[in-house]
């Protein structure tokens, strides 16, 4: 093995930002209301893309924590470097069901397995809560949010009545 004890100044800028950059791990944390409107902002984001901002999407993002917490759910937030790259709900159902909504990824984040981390986060907050049904309805446009949701074993079931005019198809995790 080799040792390098001199470097140029320009080859340990570039040392130094390589190592930066790995060693910036995501973290998960829970609700916090100074995050709340990063959770609308990336939310919105993606409905513009896509499709746009429902009713109901406005009447969640203007009463998050009547309609998602206080009634048992709850928002996670994935953070790099202390910046919100992205974002879940989890909101009660009934006593056995759960639902994930309103996932979002920074777009210049996307790519990075941090969806995966956010739904890591969604089964292990259904576990720990005794949920027996982790479930989203979604829109067949969105490939890779499908293709996230059947890597964990999504399996599609009947639409019910959804708020959503987007919403074209259910899937649930029977856990």
């Amino acid at each position: 093995m080799k040792i390098i004890t001199r470097l140029r100044p320009f080859h340990a800028i570039q040392v130094y930002l390589l190592c930066s950059k790995i060693i910036m791990e995501p973290k998960m944390i829970t609700y916090q209301p100074q995050y709340k409107q990063r959770f609308i902002d990336l939310n919105t984001a993606w409905l513009e893309e896509y499709f746009f901002v429902e009713q109901h999407d406005k009447d969640v993002f203007e009463n998050i924590e009547k309609v998602i917490l206080e009634p048992g759910g709850e928002i996670f937030f994935c953070l790099l470097d202390d910046e919100v790259v992205g974002t879940v709900a989890m909101q009660k159902v009934n006593d056995s069901v759960i639902e994930m909504a309103k996932l979002a990824v920074d777009k210049k984040h996307q790519g990075k397995k941090l969806g995966n981390l956010l739904v890591d986060a969604c089964i292990d907050f259904t576990k720990s809560h005794n949920y027996k049904t982790l479930m989203l309805v979604s829109s067949t446009k969105l490939d890779t949010a499908l293709n996230l949701y059947r890597k964990y074993g999504f399996t599609e079931t009947p639409l019910a009545e959804t708020d959503y005019h987007r919403a074209d198809i259910q899937m649930e995790l029977n856990l």
